[in-house]
């Protein structure tokens, strides 16, 4: 049923790209991608992913080396089954963008009772660990419900 699932925060430099590899591990058979929905406001549009987290994906085997940021747009949103969002506020945002998406969207912490993820961009390497087992926990609860 959901075989195209994307993933959504802000920038598309630090949750999203670590969600994004982590169901992309883990559900080898599905169609996973990323995008921010600030992506182009940021001036973040093909950048790479944030270096704290690429440190953070490759101590847990994950290489986030090839990833470049994408705005989120309304045709991007057409062409996915599930789009995951890191807190409720983006949501509104994504509806904002493409509102006929949100039928389709749901938080990436829905499962683990933590409804937002926190942003650790330009925060410590705490923020960045923290915010990675909470993604890591959310990807196996949509891992088991995929």
């Amino acid at each position: 049923m959901f075989n195209k699932i994307l993933v959504v925060c802000v920038g598309n430099i630090c949750r999203s790209p670590l969600g994004e590899a982590l169901l992309k591990k883990e559900l080898p058979n599905k169609h996973v991608a990323s995008a921010g929905i600030a992506s182009a406001k940021s001036g973040l549009v093909g950048k790479p992913a944030d270096q704290t987290a690429i440190e953070v994906g490759a101590d847990y085997g994950l290489d986030l080396s090839s990833h470049a940021s994408q705005q989120l747009t309304s045709e991007l949103c057409k062409q996915y089954d599930l789009i995951l969002v890191m807190e409720k506020g983006h949501i509104e945002a994504l509806t904002s963008i493409a509102p006929e998406a949100r039928g389709k969207t749901m938080l990436f912490g829905q499962w683990i009772g933590q409804k937002d993820i926190p942003d650790p961009y330009r925060q410590s390497r705490e923020a960045f660990d923290f915010a990675y087992e909470l993604i890591e926990q959310s990807a196996a609860e949509w891992v088991k419900k995929l």
